[in-house]
Formats: C-alpha cells, structure tokens, sequence
C-alpha cells in the first residue's frame, strides 16, 4: 500500500470518527460541553475548537504547496486564527456543520494528492515566525496525527460526561486481505 493509500484511509478515519464524537456531544447539554474538565482545552467544546483550528491552520499551509492550491482553495480563504485556543464557534451545531465540512475538504483534498507530491518539501512558518522546510508526507501524518491525538481527549471527557463514543480503532476500516 503507497503512502497516498494510507493517507486515504486516515481521512477516512477522521471523517468516521468526527462524526462519532460530534454525535456523542451533540447528546449533551452547552453547560456539559462548556464545562471546565481539567484538559488542555478546557472542555470539550474548547478541544473541538481546537482541533479546527489546528486543521485550518495546516490544510492553510498545505494549500501552499503547488499540488494544493485548487483542492484547498476555500480552506485557503478561511479567516486566520487568532491563537490555538481559538474559539471558532461557542454554537455546537455550527461548529459541527463546520466539522463536516471540512472533514469533506480533507477527504477530497488527500484523494487529489499524488505519490510524486508527498516526496516533495512544504516550507512554511510556524505560529511564531519560525521558518520550516520539511517532506509534505511527514507534515501530513503529523497533521493526522494531531488529530487523533486531541479527539482521544475528547473521547475521554466524553465520558466523563457518560457519554459513549463507541468504538474508535482505526482497526474498524482496515479491509481484512485475503488468505493466499
């Protein structure tokens, strides 16, 4: 399986289980979402907003890259952040509308990649100035892996809250290979 394969099926993957999260939040009240559980981001509806804001940033960056600039075109138009705390929407509803919206662009946007793209170096700068060149491959596993990384997050003050995500293994959308 290529690299591009593989980050197909990581898009996939966020766009199965944001919808599975967002279901599971959309069960709760604004005070249970706004609620300060101790994480990073506050609450849950801080890390969603943050886990936007982290991907806007990066799908922005990547729409530099030559390969990007038409898949990503309106991601690319979207407003800058203001700080990784950023809170995009305080409306659940219209965050989750934002959510799919963007989790169609990603899917779109990796199906569009090529092999020859993901050798090639992204230069970019970081949120604070700082200048970067580094393989657009690694950039988006980094950027898949972020990701997860805060939605486990949000899994876990999901239940804390007593709701159930259910199951979230990439595992679930691997395709089983047949036996020779």
């Amino acid at each position: 399986m290529g690299m591009k394969a593989h980050f197909e099926l990581l898009a996939a993957y966020n766009q199965w289980l944001n919808s599975k999260v967002y279901e599971a939040a959309s069960r709760l009240g604004q005070d249970a979402l706004v609620k300060d559980r101790g994480a990073f981001f506050s609450s849950i509806l801080g890390t969603l907003n943050h886990i936007q804001v982290g991907d806007i940033l990066w799908l922005k960056r990547f729409a530099t890259h030559p390969s990007c600039i038409a898949s990503l075109h309106e991601v690319a138009n979207l407003p800058d952040s203001t700080g990784l705390d950023q809170i995009l929407f305080e409306d659940f509803a219209a965050l989750s509308a934002q959510r799919a919206w963007l989790d169609r662009q990603i899917v779109n946007w990796v199906s569009e990649l090529t092999e020859r793209d993901l050798e090639q170096a992204l230069s970019y700068r970081n949120t604070k100035g700082i200048a970067s060149t580094k393989r657009f491959s690694s950039l988006i596993l980094h950027f898949f892996n972020h990701q997860t990384h805060h939605r486990g997050q949000v899994t876990a003050l999901l239940s804390q809250a007593g709701e159930d995500v259910g199951v979230t293994d990439l595992l679930v959308l691997i395709a089983d290979e047949a036996e020779a």
